[in-house]
């Protein structure tokens, strides 16, 4: 009998749930990431509500992401050095009592917003650690290392599925019970995630001792990377990309409220659908065959994601708006995912942890920076004045790194595969 092609594509699309391990950690981090969206709208809803100020709603961006920025590199060499799995549930648990503190801070206090700003960079501290060793850990928790790609795009399509419900989740909730209850189950999510890690089975942990000292581990990442331009290259990209572009979703609390006429809900609606577009994007991504120039499909999605922020700017109907809003999560979805992909398959071990460091430097470090300028920005031009040269930043960007990628840069990478985009069964020994 023939076989049918859609039903092979599906077979391979969860390839990666073959492994207990995985199919542990993708249930407990799904839950949790929802729970951490909700976190996030809810910050971004409350400070400016006290505020009413673009200005502190690129600060509140600041304030979470910028220790990642700082400590993103000893996160890396901590990674490299220690059981990551040890490192992942002691930074699991401290997002969950941080987590708590938000809850009893807003649910029993008159607090105050520099208060949730504190809080914030805590977080951003924890998340600096956590980052290189939750995405290095994959290696150690997928079995059969020819999984590797599959579970990595499932890791993205986890993302974004928590992008669409967290957001809309934390409208409702905003509206009906208060900011409270967002951060109590995001606090209630942590179980989930630190629940499905004890619950793993995994090789024994082999301790290696090193005599040299964290900024020489740090600086031979750096160099690692000056040596690998295939990597490097991607790595800068994306660091424009988080500076200039990614912190457009800190000013949707205005669009909600005063272009839009809304409220909570509205605001959720808008971050869920850019979620939509964005899982549309992954589906995509797996739709593509085998062979497909990755580098390309960034150029382009580059081109997409801006082009979809120039429509949003000046957009005043509210489902119009919604409809342009996924055309920029469709864009936005593919810059991070790829990158991602060619960091997890074609990065050495030993230096796996530090260059994770960097891509969550160039993707969680740089946006603080840019939350600022964008909230600088908006104060003296305006909130859709700013949306509109954020779109067309993305356009510049991919037009000026389209001759490094058109080189043979990515001679390696450009055999790696999303999560369908090739027959398992063909051999991806890159790693």
């Amino acid at each position: 009998m023939k076989e049918i092609p859609w039903a092979k594509m599906n077979i391979n699309t969860f390839i990666a749930f073959k492994s207990r391990n995985y199919r542990l950690y993708f249930s407990g981090q799904s839950l949790s990431l929802i729970g951490t969206w909700m976190q996030r709208t809810a910050v971004y809803w409350v400070i400016y509500e006290q505020t009413h100020s673009t200005f502190m709603l690129g600060f509140v961006v600041f304030a979470t992401q910028f220790p990642s920025f700082l400590f993103s590199p000893w996160g890396g060499v901590v990674s490299d050095r220690n059981n990551r799995y040890r490192v992942l549930l002691i930074t699991q648990v401290a997002s969950m009592i941080q987590a708590t503190l938000m809850v009893l801070l807003v649910m029993f206090t008159q607090y105050a917003a520099w208060e949730i700003f504190a809080l914030s960079i805590v977080l951003g501290t924890i998340n600096a650690f956590d980052v290189p060793a939750r995405q290095s850990l994959i290696h150690e928790i997928v079995n059969n290392k020819d999984y590797l790609p599959n579970a990595i795009a499932l890791n993205s399509s986890m993302v974004n599925i928590a992008r669409l419900i967290g957001p809309a989740l934390s409208g409702i909730v905003l509206e009906t019970l208060g900011a409270g209850t967002c951060f109590l189950i995001n606090a209630l999510s942590f179980v989930a995630v630190i629940v499905s890690l004890l619950l793993m089975k995994l090789p024994a942990y082999v301790p290696h001792s090193s005599q040299k000292k964290v900024l020489h581990e740090f600086k031979e990442g750096w160099d690692y990377l000056r040596r690998t331009p295939s990597i490097g290259y991607v790595i800068l990209l994306l660091a424009c990309v988080s500076l200039l572009v990614l912190p457009f979703i800190a000013l949707f609390p205005v669009y909600a409220k005063v272009i839009f006429h809304g409220s909570a809900s509205t605001f959720g609606f808008i971050n869920s659908f850019i979620g939509v577009g964005a899982i549309g994007g992954a589906i995509f991504l797996a739709s593509l065959k085998g062979g497909v120039d990755l580098k390309k499909v960034l150029f382009i999605n580059l081109l997409i994601f801006g082009l979809g922020l120039i429509l949003f700017s000046h957009t005043t109907y509210f489902p119009l708006a919604l409809v342009f809003a996924v055309i920029t999560g469709f864009g936005m979805m593919s810059q991070t995912t790829i990158i991602n992909t060619i960091i997890q398959t074609s990065a050495s071990p030993a230096m796996r942890g530090r260059v994770i460091s960097y891509f969550a430097m160039a993707f969680f470090g740089m946006q603080p920076l840019g939350g600022l300028l964008i909230g600088i920005l908006a104060t003296y031009i305006g909130t859709t004045n700013t949306i509109l040269g954020q779109g067309f930043a993305a356009i510049v960007i991919a037009l000026v790194f389209f001759p490094f990628l058109r080189k043979d840069l990515l001679k390696k990478e450009d055999e790696i595969k999303l999560v369908a985009l090739e027959d398992p069964a063909v051999d991806t020994s890159q790693q």
